[in-house]
């Protein structure tokens, strides 16, 4: 699976951005597909996951009630809206797919980044005050 993210620039805080990761190389509907960002200075984290066919998704709670994760399985896209940005969420962002297949009950597990199988390129996401 070959990702290829997109969309990151510079915004002033309130502002709202949408990040877009383009798969290829494998059925989109058969992968489940996260967004991880890393910060300057910081360890990469988890922010987002919408699994196959995008039955369920998760959250970190620093992004909650403020970006949504979802998927166009015909456009074999998924996308980041991100909304009420925050000078906090200036980082690198990256898409990644899975192959796994954990449960409903085991949802937590696509926050670890060893559970993915391929990594796009990052798109950087600044934000001012």
């Amino acid at each position: 699976v070959q990702l290829q993210a997109s969309g990151g620039g510079s915004v002033q805080t309130g502002g709202s951005l949408r990040l877009s990761c383009i798969a290829s190389g494998r059925p989109f509907s058969s992968v489940t597909v996260g967004w991880f960002r890393q910060a300057p200075g910081k360890e990469r984290e988890f922010v987002a996951v919408d699994t196959r066919r995008g039955t369920r998704t998760s959250y970190a709670d620093s992004v909650k009630g403020r970006f949504t994760i979802s998927r166009d399985n015909a456009k074999n896209t998924v996308y980041l809206q991100m909304n009420n940005l925050k000078p906090e969420d200036t980082a690198v962002y990256y898409c990644a797919a899975s192959l796994l297949n954990f449960p409903l009950s085991a949802l937590s597990s696509y926050s670890i980044e060893s559970n993915y199988d391929y990594w796009g390129q990052g798109t950087l996401v600044t934000v001012s005050s």
